[in-house]
């Protein structure tokens, strides 16, 4: 095992912030390549350039559709989770406002979803920040409490992008049903990891995105059921439906097609594997705790614990020494010096959260890579708990 371990540090790095982001996928990279300079048409133009490329655009949005189950119609093309979050909670309320103005989300979503309430508040919406349990799920009861006749949605993340918490959308879906209010969802991270099926599920608008998923970044999906009606953010010639003004990213489009069509339950299962693997083994450590659901209620590539006692980016630096790279939260706050919202949302103290690592595997991960991280881990926190001044 030594000497495996020796050769293997110098030889290799170890990206463990599949959450973030992932590697392309070949496969991927090689279907796109034809339409950066042969097939490198505008979708909108009538000439044979054209409309190979709206054939691609045609094609890959079918895919998409195909595998949520919806039809080719419902899907919008945008650039990433992002742009889907914004557009389905703004370009709701304003077809609602000032009739209905009240959204339904709950304290443990992306900040894209957060952020975007925070802002629709200061434009007349009332918006009830749901809590969660110490695994970070909603209670149902709850969401029936707090739905009124001024509720318009309700947006719960489907995967936690920190925690791995897969909320249960059927449940959600019925409740929204019956009290007659539209649910999005976030899928970023659960896309072709969990089965998702708007119509078993009653979700009326899902956010997609590529490059959770091994395709290129920059491009992404909202599906929005027909018939619900939405004003776009963008305007101008009149794009995807008159939804989403601009220029196709047909390159992208087709990578982030091609990444959903290769997506399979094998990697998932293998994932799932190793996700447990990291989680028996961090959680051997003395003063280890995990943070979020176990099994099949997480993600398959999600395992975030915390140390209590010394802190997470002194271990994540340790371990960027040895080029092994995980991350202390979410990547899109990185910039910022908060402690996670998500972890105090689930009871943390702010040491505790602040003693928190975040590892996300991926496809490529092997056993390998986990059993050396998990080496490497174990004398790491003990060298740093005989340096912590929160050890007494």
């Amino acid at each position: 095992m030594f000497s495996f371990c020796k050769k293997f540090k110098m030889t290799k790095e170890i990206y463990f912030d599949n959450a973030a982001t992932t590697k392309v996928d070949e496969k991927v990279v090689k279907e796109m390549l034809p339409y950066f300079t042969e097939n490198f048409g505008n979708a909108s133009s009538q000439h044979d350039v054209g409309i190979k490329a709206k054939e691609a655009l045609e094609k890959s949005r079918k895919i998409i559709a195909k595998s949520i189950k919806v039809n080719t119609a419902e899907i919008v093309f945008t650039s990433g989770g992002t742009e889907g979050n914004n557009l389905a909670l703004k370009g709701l309320f304003y077809i609602n406002y000032p009739k209905k103005n009240h959204i339904i989300t709950t304290k443990i979503e992306h900040d894209s979803i957060l952020q975007t309430c925070k802002w629709l508040e200061s434009q007349g919406a009332h918006v009830t920040y749901l809590g969660v349990d110490k695994e970070g799920f909603v209670s149902l009861d709850e969401l029936k409490k707090e739905i009124n006749e001024k509720t318009f949605l309700v947006s719960i993340i489907h995967g936690n992008n920190e925690i791995g918490t897969i909320q249960d959308m059927e449940s959600i879906g019925k409740i929204c049903k019956e009290k007659g209010v539209l649910f999005h969802t976030d899928a970023c991270q659960s896309y072709t990891k969990v089965p998702i099926d708007p119509k078993k599920q009653n979700i009326d608008l899902i956010t997609l995105n590529s490059h959770k998923i091994y395709g290129p970044k920059g491009v992404g999906a909202l599906y929005i059921k027909d018939g619900i009606k939405i004003v776009p953010l963008l305007h101008g010639g009149g794009h995807e439906n008159r939804l989403r003004s601009g220029t196709e990213n047909i390159p992208g489009i087709v990578g982030f097609a091609k990444s959903v069509e290769i997506a399979s339950d094998k990697d998932v299962k293998k994932m799932e594997k190793l996700r447990d693997r990291l989680i028996d083994g961090l959680t051997s450590i003395e003063n280890v705790n995990l943070n979020g659901p176990i099994e099949e209620k997480r993600l398959c590539n999600n395992v975030n614990v915390s140390f209590n006692n010394i802190e997470g980016e002194s271990i994540g630096g340790y371990l960027e020494n040895e080029k092994i790279y995980t991350s202390t939260g979410s990547a899109c706050m990185s910039h910022s010096l908060e402690t996670s919202h998500v972890l105090k949302a689930l009871g943390l103290t702010p040491l505790q959260s602040n003693s928190s690592l975040r590892i996300s595997i991926s496809k490529y991960t092997t056993e390998e890579e986990v059993d050396y991280f998990l080496s490497k881990i174990k004398d790491i926190v003990k060298k740093l708990r005989r340096f912590s001044p929160l050890i007494k």
